[in-house]
């Protein structure tokens, strides 16, 4: 969508199909109703306009609330946009880390890196928005915060080359270059961010599969 060429009321952001995905269902489950809407809220905003753009009173309005009422439960709005990245990235993680997600494809390092592959592009897809701000807005967090995430992001690439290392030790995979061909499936992984809609041709599973076929075919002997 057109970001940044012009701004978007809080309504034509809730009625916007381009923006419409399950981000509403990542937030801590310790955060009242309030806090998980402003999220929400502040997800469509900085998705559509970006994050310097957007202003207090739209992230308030998208839940029917007054400026002020967003301070009382995040003090700044770059608090709002770190509580936003911070999720994403340690719920992504989690995700492509956990058991079941691993060993649904079966044993082998083949059918592991398409279980992590395919598990990590349809989480993007499934959270396209929240995604969209957790990968193009980092720049509106303070250098502390972005630290944070810095290291999250490199346990997410550490996991993904490892992934691509056991492959190559083992002869399942070609011997590539682990690292290029890591940072190569995180972009394709990553850039659906900017066009996916759940409406769409295909569906969250549809796409992580396909994206799975290729990587393998990056490692391909």
């Amino acid at each position: 969508m057109a970001k940044r060429q012009a701004r978007f009321t809080a309504q034509e952001l809730a009625d916007d199909p381009r923006l419409r995905d399950h981000s509403s269902a990542l937030w801590r489950e310790e955060l009242g109703d309030v806090q998980r809407g402003l999220l929400t809220s502040a997800v469509r905003c900085f998705a559509a306009n970006g994050f310097h753009a957007t202003t207090t009173r739209d992230i308030a309005e998208g839940v029917g609330l007054s400026p002020a009422a967003l301070y009382v439960h995040f003090p700044s709005k770059e608090l709002v946009l770190f509580e936003i990245v911070r999720t994403g990235h340690e719920r992504v993680l989690t995700h492509i880390q956990d058991p079941s997600v691993l060993s649904a494809g079966g044993d082998g390092s083949a059918n592991r890196l398409r279980a992590v592959i395919a598990a990590y592009t349809s989480w993007h897809a499934r959270h396209h928005v929240a995604a969209r701000v957790c990968q193009l807005e980092l720049a509106g967090l303070t250098a502390g915060h972005y630290e944070e995430i810095l290291e999250l992001r490199h346990q997410t690439n550490a996991f993904f080359r490892d992934a691509i290392a056991r492959g190559a030790a083992d002869g399942s995979f070609a011997q590539v270059d682990v690292k290029r061909v890591t940072r190569a499936m995180l972009s394709l992984s990553i850039d659906l961010v900017r066009w996916y809609r759940l409406d769409g041709s295909d569906s969250p599973e549809e796409l992580g599969e396909f994206y799975a076929g290729l990587a393998l075919k990056m490692v391909a002997r």
